[in-house]
């Protein structure tokens, strides 16, 4: 495929005018560069748009490159922990990681930082268009509120995140044209209600079609379910979800060109870049995107993130040699040895637990399923690569292309980083234009189908109809080869466990962690995996105080469920750097320092658990003031 080369095509058009324009007398003229001005270019439907695209770059960057931000939200939950071993700094003992005043943004720390700033980036850009959406022109009703219910979904979607990392937080609905140094906390619920009605709005008025990596009716559809399960509204979530399914089926049958290449299925179908592309994809409801050959587009780096670091000179033969090179041995002709090219050269930074690797496939429920452990087209382990160091080949050693064997001597800093298998199906993704294959450009999913069966299936539990929950848990199970559950087989654990095995560098799932904590704790409903303990609103996130790294089960579910499923965290592992902690206020993130620090004539209020919260006050109401 020929490359585009956007800034060539610039460069053509821009001589081009100064050809055209060189006869006349005027062309030396000084001129403005630029003759942006927002009354200006928002005046129509294309600049509105294109004002929303900012909306939509700012969705992308949360998955795309070296310790993206997702990472963070998988980090902060029991699917992974952090694996780059070889430093101080990193998100491992959260009672350092998580100050106010730490480095709460840097791929060597953590990005929380990045949620809060980047999440209010996002609801800047939209509440430009929403201000200015009546001094615009549009050729119809229909036109103006489809600009409109987008704004709408870009505003809700980080707010939505935004309250279940942050809790009650600033809540701006409109443009702020000068610089602003009073803002105050809001309650978190009156947000949530507010973005419901915003959503229904969007839901009624954002067209089905749309180009790939816009917003489109059934995308406000799901966060509009999303909101509504955090407001115990679960019949309207229900509603919904049905709605959004019945026009947007699973993909059950294999499609695109990968159907026919051997040790693949279906799953290896449905998360190639190939599927992202194809417009017969009728499960993918909401994508960023990052096309391949573009100039311009940015590169995911999954396999970076999430594959091991076997290219450490610590993973060595039985007899001591180094063993795994990106670099193959002159006149290879075997592809497996390419394992760059075969897996991606990972470095470890996600690194899941035995949770996500082990303990969620069951021989009796899961030895079929295509997503699994069990399938070794679609998982791989570090035993299933094989030694490929040139040197082994030129010094006739004979582990040369021998599979590899964990190292006896393997230190707990290499085994956390180095050695743990992953979900190759999910994760690969070809760089061709790179020399180490970190996982290059590509669309994503934000949004599926098999989500919004999954959230179908927990509002019925909330609902105590677990016959109907396990009737949408299996249409997922089922597509991917796994057994059929019973009513008796659902729990909020069962749940959580689906959505772990379908949605692995999906979901948000600290977020979705901290909601159904939230849950718990509004409907006060006996949590069943944790015989039959009732959680409460009140200290959610513990008693506060100085030094009130409190880790105690039964506060939050968020805490209870990271700590009884991660064999990381609590559990004594540490390295020669770090011990792997979190505590029961970490339910929720802190608040930047400085942007309390310079909120000099309002109060944002910080939370409990971080120092600083002893000076918070009432937050306000939305539509109250």
């Amino acid at each position: 495929m020929k490359r585009i080369n956007l800034y060539k095509k610039s460069a053509i058009v821009m001589l081009a005018t100064v050809t055209l324009v060189a006869c006349k007398k005027d062309w030396l003229t000084p001129k403005p560069l630029s003759f942006y001005e927002p009354g200006v270019a928002l005046s129509d439907v294309n600049g509105m748009y294109s004002t929303l695209t900012a909306c939509e770059r700012n969705m992308r960057h949360e998955y795309f490159g070296d310790a993206a931000p997702i990472l963070t939200e998988i980090i902060q939950s029991e699917i992974a922990v952090e694996g780059t071993t070889d430093k101080a700094g990193p998100q491992m003992d959260m009672d350092i990681a998580l100050l106010p005043d730490a480095d709460l943004n840097n791929v060597n720390t953590t990005k929380v930082g990045w949620y809060w700033y980047e999440g209010y980036k996002g609801v800047k850009y939209a509440n430009t268009v929403i201000s200015r959406i009546d001094n615009a022109t549009f050729k119809d009703d229909n036109e103006k509120n489809a600009v409109l219910g987008s704004a709408y979904f870009h505003r809700a979607y980080r707010y939505f995140k935004l309250t279940h990392q942050f809790g009650n937080v600033p809540y701006l609905d409109q443009e702020i044209e000068e610089p602003k140094y009073d803002f105050y906390s809001y309650d978190r619920w009156s947000i949530l209600e507010k973005m419901k009605q915003d959503l229904e709005f969007a839901y009624q008025w954002v067209p089905e079609k749309v180009d790939r990596g816009r917003t489109s009716k059934a995308a406000c559809g799901v966060l509009l379910m999303k909101v509504c399960m955090a407001l115990t509204d679960f019949d309207r979530a229900i509603q919904v979800g049905k709605e959004i399914v019945a026009a947007h089926p699973l993909m059950k049958e294999r499609f695109t060109a990968n159907r026919t290449k051997p040790n693949t299925n279906l799953m290896f179908d449905l998360h190639s870049v190939e599927a992202k592309l194809d417009i017969s994809n009728t499960e993918g409801l909401m994508y960023v995107v990052s096309y391949p050959e573009v100039d311009g587009s940015d590169r995911i780096q999954t396999m970076r993130n999430a594959v091991p670091f076997w290219n450490s000179g610590n993973v060595k033969t039985p007899d001591g040699k180094a063993g795994t090179s990106v670099p193959v041995a002159a006149g290879e002709t075997d592809p497996e040895l390419d394992l760059n090219r075969t897996y991606g050269r990972g470095i470890g930074r996600l690194r899941s637990t035995s949770y996500f690797t082990s303990a969620i496939w069951r021989a009796d429920k899961e030895a079929n399923d295509m997503r699994g452990i069990f399938n070794h087209n679609s998982w791989r382990r570090m035993e299933d690569l094989r030694y490929n160091h040139p040197s082994l080949k030129t010094g006739n050693s004979p582990w040369y292309g021998k599979n590899l064997v964990k190292p006896l001597a393997m230190s707990p800093e290499d085994t956390i980083r180095c050695w743990y298998p992953w979900p190759h199906f999910k994760v690969f993704v070809p760089d061709p234009l790179q020399t180490q294959w970190n996982g290059g450009e590509t669309p994503w999913y934000i949004y599926r189908s098999a989500e919004v069966y999954l959230m179908i299936a927990e509002c019925y539990y909330w609902k105590n109809d677990l016959a109907q929950a396990a009737l949408n848990l299996n249409e997922v199970r089922t597509r991917a080869g796994a057994s059929p559950l019973t009513a008796g087989d659902v729990n909020i654990g069962e749940i959580l466990d689906e959505r772990a095995r379908e949605l692995y560098y999906e979901e948000n799932r600290h977020v979705e962690l901290v909601r159904i904590a939230y849950t718990y704790a509004k409907t006060q409903k006996p949590c069943e995996i944790f015989g039959g303990r009732v959680y409460s609103l009140e200290n959610i996130s513990g008693p506060g105080g100085t030094n009130s790294n409190v880790k105690q089960m039964g506060v939050n579910f968020w805490y209870d469920r990271v700590v009884s499923k991660s064999n990381f965290y609590n559990k004594g592992v540490k390295h020669k750097w770090a011990e792997y902690k979190v505590s029961v206020h970490h339910l929720l993130w802190p608040v930047p320092a400085n942007a309390i620090n310079t909120n000099i004539k309002g109060v944002i209020n910080q939370n409990i658990g971080y120092p600083g919260a002893e000076r918070n006050v009432t937050p306000l109401q939305v539509g109250a003031e």
